[in-house]
């Protein structure tokens, strides 16, 4: 399905496969609508105020994703999937914060992988599409990372 390439740096993808991994991409994004309005609603304590309502932007946020990828990957002919990603709940808000923090980091490293694999298929304006969720889903990532107080991860390298 995946050939190296010459340099062996980096997979080639076709479009088949893009329009897979677009589908896997919208599935997360199905996922963080329900893990937002969820966690922005169930999340208790004066600490978690501020967050709370940011959380609900944040779903906003999301669903204008979801669309951008959907209509993306009708572009490519392919079909947009209707299944979201479980979602993780708890009783403490500091764990559903995590579980949020956690998928906003695999996210974004699958975006960034997104961009390049678009730019390898000539696809160069859903390239431009993913870089400007990209921005949101930093931002997101920041937020949540601030509200536990810690710092912002790295995204691992999927290589």
């Amino acid at each position: 399905m995946k050939d190296k390439t010459a340099s062996g740096d980096s997979k080639k993808v076709f479009r088949s496969d893009l329009i897979k991994l677009l589908n896997e991409d919208l599935s997360r994004e199905y996922q963080a609508i329900i893990a937002y309005i969820v966690y922005s609603q169930v999340l208790k304590g004066a600490e978690f105020m501020n967050i709370a309502g940011e959380l609900e932007k944040h779903a906003a946020e999301e669903l204008n994703h979801a669309l951008i990828i959907a209509k993306q990957i009708d572009y490519l002919g392919g079909m947009p999937t209707v299944q979201a990603k479980a979602v993780r709940t708890s009783e403490k808000a500091r764990d559903m914060l995590q579980f949020d923090l956690d998928n906003e980091t695999e996210t974004i490293r699958n975006y960034r992988e997104r961009v390049h694999q678009c730019e390898e298929l000539g696809e160069y304006a859903l390239g431009e599409q993913i870089r400007e969720i990209l921005i949101d889903e930093q931002d997101h990532q920041i937020a949540l990372a601030t509200a536990l107080g810690k710092n912002v991860p790295a995204p691992r390298s999927s290589k």
